[in-house]
């Protein structure tokens, strides 16, 4: 099974092309590596939450992507708006992911635990937050990684929730 993935990263920097996305990178091999995903679309947006909504909305209803990944805009500064613009657009939360990533990230560095990254759903598409900085990225995806071939068939209508 391919899983249909999209890539928005949130950076005020990257999207005036001052800042190489190499977040974006570091998704895609793990995407491609792991999930055996395609991506089905990529884009990088200024750190404005209706910018990143717009995006998430036509990642998850237009492309129909199974999984929207983002990188960057979880932190503290006042920049950074990326969970509260996913909160605005999914219909459920899914709070077990975040919290495991948060907690995967935290056996390596004790800063993972400011990061306020989201995952939910809408419609079919999960969409899960990611950090700015590659190594961030590497630590929370790895951290959930191995239950979101199972998350994607639930959610897709391949399987049922109880089927191993």
């Amino acid at each position: 099974m391919r899983w249909k993935v999209a890539l928005l990263t949130a950076s005020d920097k990257g999207s005036r092309g001052e800042r190489e996305d190499t977040s974006a990178q570091v998704i895609r091999e793990l995407v491609e590596e792991e999930l055996g995903g395609d991506i089905v679309d990529y884009r990088i947006v200024p750190d404005e939450q209706d910018e990143i909504m717009a995006a998430l909305i036509e990642m998850t209803d237009y492309y129909r992507a199974d999984l929207v990944i983002t990188t960057g805009g979880t932190g503290l500064s006042p920049r950074d708006w990326t969970p509260e613009a996913t909160l605005k657009v999914i219909d459920r939360n899914v709070p077990g992911l975040a919290e495991a990533m948060r907690i995967g990230a935290m056996q390596r560095t004790r800063q993972a635990m400011l990061s306020r990254g989201v995952c939910g759903i809408r419609g079919r598409s999960l969409i899960i937050n990611l950090p700015g900085s590659p190594k961030g990225v590497h630590e929370n995806l790895m951290a959930i990684i191995d239950q979101l071939p199972h998350a994607l068939s639930i959610l897709s209508g391949r399987i049922g929730e109880h089927n191993a």
